[in-house]
Parts: structure tokens; C-alpha cells; sequence
């Protein structure tokens, strides 16, 4: 209990520090503000990961971190949607890190809910573990085939149930989600932005989920690697979408471990993958792929970045 007391607090005096001190007024986040809160959200993660080797001891250590980097590997995805997102509906730049916080929020929320069922289904239903595991290397197979697409926000059954029962304001009116205007109540296009984000997360939850609960089933490091992979998706977000178009071999990478993790659960009444061997096979696959595109970088690389 005192494990997870500590971590609550630790999260929430990191978000008040974050909405109330740190980006209290909405701008755009520059690449070396987003560098230094990407650090900032990464050191702590690691500081948090050597607090679990001290108080739980080196394998759960080593667990936590294996399924930080999953999630953070996974994250980047995402944050490419998040990218189409914001580009489709136009969001004032100094608007998008104001969606990107509550959207983490309600990502916290529903990644626990998500995480309890999760473990409490795998418990008392051991086999699917195999339909999981399955799934997994089905994803990361489409993953590494997978084109460019581009994303169709108005083909988001929330977004189109929500435009039929809700008024929607013509502008973003200064940042607010729900204005009263006219004797009535209206939600604006940065409410419905923060719907499309949150309905994203969830289905990305389906692929990230399967991929922690294959690395342990013990719910503090599912949970506490989750989160703190998720409250650093914000400055990420500004950093990876200055160098995004230098990292286009980091899909592969992420399939291979999708893969690599869905095999090992299938595998897992035959044989047993130390978290050792699983944790440097995916910080290979992970700094491998990053390398190789800094290495082969493509040609309109450059000019991608700066538009």
C-alpha cells in the first residue's frame, strides 16, 4: 500500500507542478522546451524505476523498465495520429499542448481500467494469453507492412454521434471546451479534438496493453510503467514532431518487439525468455532502428522537419 501511496503522489504533485507552475499559459512549446520537459518526464521515470529496485528488489526492476520502454516505443505511433489530428482540425498550435494534457489525463483513467481487466480476465482465463499473444504478432506484422494512411477524424463514430446531439461553435473561443452561449450550451472544436485524442488512446490501450501484461502481470509495474511512459506523451509530442521524419525506420523496430513479446506469449507454457534477454533484445531493436535512420536519413527529411 505504501508503494502505491507513494507513487499517487508523486504523479500528482508531477502534474500540479506541470499545469500549474510550468505551463500555466497556453503557447506553443519549442523543441528545446520540449527536449528539457522530455528529460525532465524520462529522468523521472528512471528515478522512479530506481526506487522499485530498492524497495522490490532487481528482476522487478528490470521488469518495470523492459515495459516502460514498450510503452514508450509504442507511444510514438500515437503521437503521429495526434499529429494528423491536430493538422485536420487546424488547432492553434498554442492550443494543442491544453488538449494533449487532459487527453493524458483521461489516458491515466482509462488505462487503469483497462489494466485491471486486463489482469483480472488473464487470471482467471489463462488462455488468452494465446489469443493476446496472437493478436500481437498480427499487429506488429501489420505494423511493419503497414503504408502511410491518412487519418479520417470525421469517420470517428464519437465525433458523429457527438456533432448530432451537440451544438458546435464555429471557433476555438479562446481555448474553452464548453462555452454558454445564447441561452444554450455549446461544446467548441477543441472539445471535439479532445474526443478524438481520447478515443485514439483507447485504441492504441488495446495494442500497448496486451504488450505490458505479456512482460508481467504484477498491476503496480503494469500500471506505474504505464503512466509514466503516458504523462511524458505531452513534451514528446513537440519533440517528436520537429524530428519525427529522421526516425522512419522506428517502426520496424516497435513491430519487432510487438512480434518478438506475441511469440513469447504464445511460447509461454513451453519456455521462459528471462526479462534480462528480453530487455536487451528490445533496447537493441528500439536504438537500432533509431540509428539506422540517422544513418540512412530520407532525402526530404530536412524539409518535412521544417514545415
Amino acid at each position: 500500500m505504501e508503494n502505491w501511496i507513494g507513487f499517487a503522489v508523486l504523479v500528482v504533485v508531477a502534474l500540479v507542478l506541470d499545469l500549474g507552475v510550468f505551463q500555466r499559459k497556453s503557447h506553443k512549446m519549442k523543441l528545446k522546451e520540449a527536449a528539457l520537459f522530455s528529460l525532465f518526464w524520462v529522468s523521472l521515470g528512471l528515478i522512479f524505476n530506481v526506487w522499485v529496485y530498492y524497495s522490490r528488489g532487481g528482476e522487478p526492476a528490470m521488469t518495470f523498465l523492459t515495459a516502460y520502454l514498450v510503452e514508450l516505443s509504442l507511444s510514438v505511433d500515437n503521437l503521429f495520429v495526434f499529429l494528423m489530428l491536430f493538422s485536420y482540425f487546424k488547432v492553434p498550435e498554442k492550443l494543442q499542448h491544453r488538449v494533449l494534457f487532459w487527453g493524458i489525463i483521461g489516458a491515466v483513467v482509462m488505462r487503469a481500467i483497462f489494466i485491471v481487466a486486463g489482469i483480472a480476465l488473464i487470471n482467471k482465463f489463462h488462455w488468452l494469453l494465446y489469443v493476446l499473444g496472437g493478436f500481437l504478432v498480427f499487429v506488429g506484422i501489420r505494423m511493419m507492412f503497414k503504408s502511410d494512411e491518412d487519418v479520417h477524424p470525421e469517420n470517428n463514430p464519437m465525433l458523429i454521434l457527438l456533432r448530432k446531439v451537440v451544438p458546435v461553435t464555429p471557433d476555438y473561443r479562446e481555448g474553452k471546451f464548453i462555452v454558454h452561449e445564447e441561452g444554450k450550451w455549446w461544446v467548441t472544436p477543441l472539445f471535439v479534438v479532445l474526443i478524438a485524442v481520447e478515443t485514439t488512446d483507447v485504441i492504441f490501450a488495446v495494442d500497448s496493453i496486451p504488450a505490458v501484461l505479456a512482460i508481467s502481470l504484477d498491476p503496480y509495474i503494469v500500471f506505474t510503467s504505464n503512466i509514466f511512459a503516458i504523462l511524458g506523451l505531452r513534451s514528446f509530442f513537440f519533440l517528436l514532431s520537429g524530428i519525427m521524419p529522421f526516425f522512419h525506420y522506428l517502426h520496424y523496430g516497435v513491430s519487432a518487439i510487438l512480434i518478438f513479446i506475441g511469440i513469447k506469449m504464445l511460447g509461454s507454457s513451453y519456455f521462459h525468455v528471462p526479462i534480462a534477454i528480453t530487455l536487451s533484445l528490445m533496447a537493441t531493436l528500439i536504438f537500432g532502428s533509431v540509428a539506422l535512420s540517422l544513418l540512412m536519413p530520407p532525402k526530404d527529411a530536412k524539409s518535412k522537419a521544417k514545415k
